[in-house]
């Protein structure tokens, strides 16, 4: 616990202004913390606390790379980390996390550990696929994409009437008795 106690901030007793912390770390912070995503990095954090009269908003820059194994061929790469987050702390009479982004804490707590939401903030930038730079395709950033509904066209070398003269022809035959018993015909 004593590489993540450098990530404690104390807050109780601080004015309402602005604080800057710097921050880094490298193998050991993952070390510490209990989890099998991540096992070597380094990375510089600068934390900007901005403390009020009611909460607390943390600003956090992290610049560095984390080493991960590749899914298809499982040698070790780096992969650059660079992100921006921020997280919420309001004053409140208990503990409780209300988003992904704001969380009530006691307002007796005399200091915060930052150590979790860098992590998370980290691990949420990571690839969903851990591919090589080496073995990495268009194919590869293509997948993401599939999900995506049609694409409107945009250009066609065809004519109009031809286009819309199709569509008409797949009409659904219910719907054209339907139309019938309307009167649309």
């Amino acid at each position: 616990m004593k590489e993540l106690s450098k990530y404690n901030i104390d807050i109780y007793g601080l004015e309402e202004k602005q604080y800057d912390y710097e921050m880094e770390s490298g193998d050991a912070f993952f070390e510490e913390l209990e989890q099998d995503l991540i096992e070597h990095g380094n990375f510089k954090t600068h934390v900007v606390l901005n403390r009020s009269a009611t909460m607390i908003q943390l600003n956090f820059e992290t610049k560095g790379s984390v080493i991960l194994t590749c899914d298809r061929s499982l040698e070790p790469f780096e992969e650059p980390i660079d992100l921006n987050g921020r997280i919420i702390l309001k004053f409140g009479d208990h503990n409780e996390e209300l988003t992904d982004e704001i969380e009530i804490i006691n307002r007796n707590t005399p200091r915060i550990n930052v150590a979790r939401y860098i992590f998370e903030f980290i691990a949420l930038t990571l690839p969903f696929k851990k591919i090589h730079p080496d073995l990495r395709t268009e194919d590869d950033n293509l997948d993401s994409i599939e999900d995506e509904e049609e694409g409107i066209l945009v250009y066609s070398s065809g004519d109009i009437e031809d286009l819309e003269s199709t569509e008409e022809e797949k009409i659904d035959p219910r719907w054209e008795a339907l139309k019938k018993l309307k009167g649309e015909q």
